[in-house]
Formats: structure tokens, sequence, C-alpha cells
């Protein structure tokens, strides 16, 4: 019996002469013991079962082909939990420390139902559905497998992957692909440099500070990222909403100044801080001492480079920075020339 000391079991498999018989639940080499047993035992035969996510799906009556699966046994559960954030089918595999009354008070807030499935395959199987605002109240039997539906998202159609394809098939989308104030937008050449800079994907929580039109937010989300969008004016709040629904992903909307508004996030992996006033270094400032990755800030004015280099340095990242510059096609009587667009400074800071 594995009681939590994998090490152990592995050391006891080995000193055991003739044939060797290794007991797990559902199919072993799904999130299962098959991995680290073929690291130090070449011939091995597998006799799996249906896995402990297939029935789950199959006790919840739903199916799963269209579904991410994600493990927080083990791991730290930040990942799982951020899955959950941005798509709208999702199986967690949980431990003990992180159960579902824990998964439900981490997306408190998100239209989410839960099925949880307790001790599949014993004699007190239980299965219960209910809004995952309930399940943060109650105590719940280990081993447990939780299906996390979105209440506002219709079930996906027939694909040909599993999970279905999700990643964009283009990124730096045109400004015109967003509805903005006045040309209040990050460009999409700006927006190009952030993205590979700021390396939105699965499991990512992605702060867009001072969002504006919310393109970048958008752009993250339609990368796999989970996104928090803040800007203070309740208008562009409304249009960051109107942009994500018009490009088919969730982002969660935030009205209210920074860095005030950051207080009650969950920590982010990396940061674009986009907007300015005089509170920018304070949010700088702010987002560089919560996150795991890196902050990126674009910044329209010389004068302020220094003082956010500063706050990045302070918090102990390392900083990189680059001008982005370029020039588009632009009718000149019956010719082309090109004109050149506003120069932007792009600053990055890394965690060490």
């Amino acid at each position: 019996m594995i009681d939590g000391d994998l090490r152990a079991t592995l050391d006891a498999i080995a000193a055991t002469d003739g044939d060797r018989v290794v007991l797990a639940s559902g199919d072993p080499g799904y999130f299962g013991i098959v991995r680290a047993v073929r690291a130090e035992h070449d011939d091995v035969r597998i006799v799996a079962a249906a896995s402990s996510v297939a029935a789950a799906f199959a006790a919840a009556g739903v199916a799963w082909d269209d579904a991410h699966v994600v493990s927080a046994h083990a791991r730290p559960p930040h990942r799982a939990v951020n899955v959950c954030r941005r798509f709208p089918k999702v199986a967690v595999l949980t431990e003990p420390a992180f159960g579902p009354a824990e998964l439900a008070g981490a997306l408190t807030g998100l239209s989410k139902r839960f099925v949880v499935a307790e001790r599949l395959g014993g004699s007190d199987e239980r299965v219960t559905a209910l809004p995952a605002a309930d399940a943060a109240t109650r105590q719940w039997a280990d081993p447990n497998v939780v299906v996390v539906l979105d209440e506002d998202v219709a079930p996906g159609a027939k694909g040909w992957s599993a999970p279905p394809r999700w990643t964009a098939d283009r990124w730096a989308l045109p400004d015109d692909a967003f509805d903005h104030r006045d040309g209040m937008v990050t460009k999409a050449e700006v927006r190009a440099v952030a993205l590979a800079w700021l390396g939105p994907g699965l499991g990512d929580l992605v702060w867009d500070v001072g969002a504006g039109s919310g393109s970048v937010a958008v752009e993250c989300a339609r990368l796999g990222a989970a996104v928090v969008a803040v800007d203070a004016d309740a208008q562009q709040c409304e249009r960051v909403a109107r942009n994500a629904d018009r490009h088919g992903v969730p982002v969660a909307v935030v009205a209210g100044p920074a860095p005030t508004a950051l207080a009650d996030l969950p920590d982010p992996d990396a940061v674009f801080v986009g907007g300015g006033g005089h509170l920018l270094t304070e949010i700088v400032r702010t987002a560089a001492e919560r996150v795991r990755r890196c902050v990126v800030v674009a910044l329209a004015t010389l004068e302020r480079i220094a003082p956010v280099r500063a706050a990045l340095c302070d918090a102990g990242l390392t900083v990189d920075a680059t001008v982005v510059s370029a020039a588009r096609l632009a009718p000149l009587g019956d010719g082309t020339r090109l004109a050149a667009t506003n120069p932007v400074v792009l600053l990055r800071g890394g965690v060490r």
C-alpha cells in the first residue's frame, strides 16, 4: 500500500524476488504509478481499468472528450485552479490538503457547478452534484475527483481531438479587431512583443492592469490563460467585456483603481501594465511583489522609464527593455508609403 512514501514502495518492490504485482486503482498509466515504476523496471505489464476521471464523468453523465484534466495532487494547486477559471469543463484530481472545499473556495465568485465523485469503485462510492459555493462548506471523503462545469457555457460540439485545439490560430490581432475609444488600444506590434514576454498559456493567471479596450487581456485568454482585466473606468470595463465576448473568451473584469483593486485578486503568473496615471510606479511595485514569472509595462513617455525600472529592480526582478517602433503601409497619392506608429517602450521584469 502506498501511504505517501513512494520511494519506500519502489524500494520494497526492488527488494522482492520473483514476480511482483502493484495494485493501483483505475488506469495506473493516467496520472498514476506507471511512470515511477517504469523508471526503474523495464519489464512491466500494465493492466488498466477505467481511470478515475473516466468514472467521474460517467457518474456525472457528461461527455469528456472536450474536457481538460489537471492534477492538484502533490503539486501546487494554483495551476489547476487557473484552468478551472479559464475553461468550461475540467476534471481535477485532488488531495487531502486541497480537496473539493478548497477548490470551491479558490473559485469564489465564478458561476461553476461541481460534480464530486468520492471513493469511486468502493462500497461507499458517492457522487454529488451541487453549486461550487455549496461545495466549500462540506466535508468530503478521500480520494475524490471533482468535475468542474461552467453554468453559463453550453456543452462543446463533437470534435476531432481530446481536448480540442484551444490555442489561437494567430495573435497580435489587428487593432480593428477590438472596439476601442479614440485609438486607445495597445497596437498590434506592441502586443506581439508583450505577448512573447508574458508567455500566457494553460494554467497561468494574467492580470491586465489599466486594461483599456482589453486587447492584451483578450489575446492572453485566446492563448489559454485565465485573465483578470482591471480598469478604473466603468465604460472601459464594459468595453473589455464586449471585446472578450466578441472573441469568445472569458475575461474577469474588475472595475476600480489600481493598486487598490489588486488587493483581493489571486496572485498572477504574469502582469501587463498598460495604463498610466500618477500611481503607475506604485502599481508596478505591487505587481512585482506578487507575480510568479514576469511583469511587462508599456510606456509612451520617456520620463516614466527610470522610476518603473527602479520599481522592478527593487522587487528583485531582472529587467529588460526594448523600444517597439513600427511602420505600416499607407496610401500616398497613387502610391504607398510607410506610416510610422508612435514608438512604445516595453519593460519586462522577470523573476530570477
